[in-house]
């Protein structure tokens, strides 16, 4: 990856990738698929939160469905884009459009926890990676019925799998955006030691 402190002329197609990424990252698709079914502002039901977890407690599974699925598509849409430029312009696509979930734009920077997008980054990325991430958030949340405890497990495994299959370079990336997931699940890290954290309950719509 160039030093992107280096020659203007040189580093600015990589500036651009993790620009674009961010604003695409930006797009808060729970609340607007939320406010288009007519359900008001999702910020103001259940924790509060943009992502597909608290979409779902509304009750309406296809609209926590569709969200998970565009959280997570673009991530990897940022970076099969910006492919065609080379692996380090995907790179800085993908940590774009992670860092826009979190901190979109559109809502003056307080978005969701970036688990969906990380993995649409990931699969983008590595589909191994990604693979293994997305298996690993299934079975744990299917033993322990946490959403969180999954989100967890997902990205934690994502830099060790990287060390092992793929390049190291790539495990670190990986381990910045799980540092800041983690960070992003700080009170559900606390709910779940004190054994108050909710657990998934699927809706009947």
């Amino acid at each position: 990856m160039p030093g992107l402190l280096g020659d203007f002329a040189y580093v600015w197609p990589y500036y651009a990738a993790a620009i674009a990424g961010y604003l695409l990252g930006s797009v808060p698709f729970g609340l607007l698929l939320t406010r288009v079914a007519g359900l008001g502002d999702i910020r103001k039901i259940g924790s509060g939160n943009i992502r597909a977890t608290n979409v779902l407690r509304t009750g309406h599974n296809g609209l926590a469905a569709a969200t998970l699925l565009l959280d997570g598509g673009k991530g990897a849409l940022a970076v099969l884009v910006a492919r065609h430029w080379g692996p380090d312009m995907a790179i800085l696509a993908g940590c774009g459009a992670f860092l826009g979930h979190l901190y979109p734009l559109w809502l003056r920077f307080k978005g969701g926890k970036g688990v969906a997008t990380t993995l649409g980054v990931l699969l983008a990325l590595d589909w191994r990676i990604g693979l293994i991430a997305c298996l690993t958030w299934l079975l744990v949340a299917f033993l322990f019925r946490y959403s969180s405890l999954a989100a967890l497990a997902a990205v934690g495994v994502a830099p060790l799998a990287c060390w092992v299959i793929a390049t190291r370079h790539l495990a670190a990336v990986t381990l910045y955006i799980a540092i800041l997931v983690w960070v992003r699940h700080y009170q559900n890290i606390r709910r779940l030691l004190r054994g108050q954290e909710t657990k998934i309950r699927l809706g009947r719509h």
